[in-house]
């Protein structure tokens, strides 16, 4: 398959790219197209032609950078479907502002220039990562804060994020989903699932943990609830609860065995919840099932 891209790209003072947005992908049969005046500037067009061979390779350099997260953001390619090796050393640290990015060694001079000139300059980050939406609005969706959504995020339609959640790059939705809490690098959120305020589920980047976390269908993570396994379909996890990998999990069966909660992970129909007595964490059959509010996700 063969992929072209045509993109604009920002640069520091010293001619380094600080960014690049490809409102023009051909992805084998699938388009693109935004429409894009003709770019006067030749240095800044940035065009590359490659194939699916090349998406399984580490990054090399800051345009191969912005167009992956480009692709996860389009909605081209699933989360955890390409290779993301060397991104973060080929992105480079930028001052995100209100008039765009600028390189760390020029913002200072910027701003001592928009205090005299009264145009003042407005740093929202430092960081090697923009916001989704300085790039893509994706539709049918709600961001409340659009700061707390990364470029190469991948959202489904019907998704609703507020104010507390978070979604990181190469994570996000594949369907409806309410997400009040932090989606991490790598992980994914099935349809009709939510997240309550405060949860959490831990990724691939920090503490060199190299399991991918999904959550399945119509399951409900409650209040600063945290999970380090995975969930099948229609499981509940109790507010408050963090269930990592090797928490011992007592399983109300016949069997009253106890296993580690990793032992378990991607199992459906399941109800985590801590006994207020004892301390013990139980897995119980789940016998309820979650429904969103339709009209809440309605996001046309």
């Amino acid at each position: 398959m063969n992929i072209k891209a045509i993109g604009i790209a920002n640069k520091s003072s010293n001619g380094d790219i600080l960014d690049v947005f490809y409102p023009s992908i051909e992805f084998g049969n699938k388009k693109i197209n935004n429409k894009i005046n003709n770019i006067n500037n030749n240095d800044k067009e940035i065009i590359i032609e490659c194939t699916q061979e090349d998406l399984n390779r580490p990054i090399k350099d800051v345009q191969e950078a912005y167009l992956k997260l480009h692709l996860l953001s389009y909605k081209l390619v699933m989360p955890n479907s390409i290779n993301l090796d060397g991104l973060f050393n080929c992105l480079p640290n930028v001052a995100w502002t209100n008039i765009g990015p600028i390189g760390i060694d020029d913002i200072d001079l910027k701003l001592q220039e928009s205090k005299y000139g009264k145009n003042n300059i407005f740093i929202r980050s430092i960081d090697k990562f923009p916001c989704l939406t300085d790039y893509i609005i994706p539709k049918n969706v709600r961001i409340a804060d659009a700061s707390r959504v990364r470029l190469g995020a991948y959202l489904s339609e019907g998704t609703t994020i507020m104010h507390e959640g978070f979604v990181n790059f190469n994570a996000g939705t594949l369907g409806k989903a309410m997400i009040e809490g932090r989606i991490s690098a790598g992980v994914v959120i099935g349809n009709n699932s939510d997240l309550g305020g405060g949860s959490s589920t831990m990724g691939t980047l920090s503490g060199g943990n190299n399991v991918k976390i999904s959550i399945g269908e119509n399951c409900l993570l409650g209040a600063n609830s945290g999970l380090g396994i995975s969930l099948g379909d229609n499981c509940t996890v109790e507010a408050g609860l963090y269930l990592t990998a090797g928490t011992k999990v007592h399983l109300n069966d016949a069997k009253g065995e106890i296993k580690k909660a990793s032992e378990i992970s991607g199992h459906s129909n399941l109800l985590f919840l801590r006994d207020s007595l004892t301390g013990k964490v139980l897995a119980k059959e789940n016998k309820k099932s979650i429904k969103l509010n339709q009209e809440l996700h309605d996001n046309d």
